[in-house]
């Protein structure tokens, strides 16, 4: 086990302000892409740029990109969402196709995506103090490798009576023993 985890973030994953509750907000909020523009490993931004970049800032009017070239640099992308958070990738020898693949996942992501460690593999705005509960909580394991229908499960369970049914009866007995109703037979 690494002790990586202790300088990630810790807590849950939460979408901010309860983002598609009314109305979805894409939390992506700027594109830079870095590229060269004669250098090998940038060929696949330069062809996303010049084939692919248009459709894009068509379909996400609400997410601005910044095309900034570099001399004898590799290829970058980075990412930044509403919360401040910024997400790099590499896009080194990348294809067009890879370049919008990353662009697409980071559209749908908030920027915190990978760097927080989780506390629980679920979570819930109001906990139980009870534990988690499901149907068969209270049922005996056996009922797990009964075949169906079955004799034992379909019997009538004869029930002791509840606390109103012994406050009745106890009331009649002290009511006969006084006399006051006739016994019944």
């Amino acid at each position: 086990m690494s002790n990586s985890h202790i300088f990630m973030k810790s807590g849950f994953p939460r979408a901010p302000l309860q983002n598609g509750m009314g109305r979805y907000v894409c939390q992506l909020q700027r594109v830079t892409l870095k590229f060269c523009k004669n250098h090998g490993s940038s060929k696949g931004m330069r062809d996303f740029i010049e084939a692919q970049l248009l459709d894009f800032v068509k379909t996400n009017p609400g997410v601005v990109v910044y095309l900034k070239p570099r001399r004898h640099r590799t290829a970058v992308m980075v990412g930044e969402y509403l919360n401040g958070e910024r997400q790099w990738v590499s896009c080194r020898n990348f294809t067009s196709q890879e370049i919008q693949k990353w662009i697409e996942l980071m559209k749908t992501q908030n920027g915190e995506a990978g760097a927080m460690r989780y506390r629980k593999m679920w979570h819930t705005d109001v906990p139980s103090i009870q534990g988690a509960w499901s149907p068969w909580t209270h049922k005996s394991p056996a009922l797990n490798l009964a075949t169906y229908p079955n004799e034992e499960c379909s019997k009538a369970v004869q029930l002791e009576p509840t606390a109103t049914e012994k406050l009745i009866e106890m009331f009649k007995q002290q009511k006969i023993s006084e006399g006051k109703l006739p016994k019944a037979e």
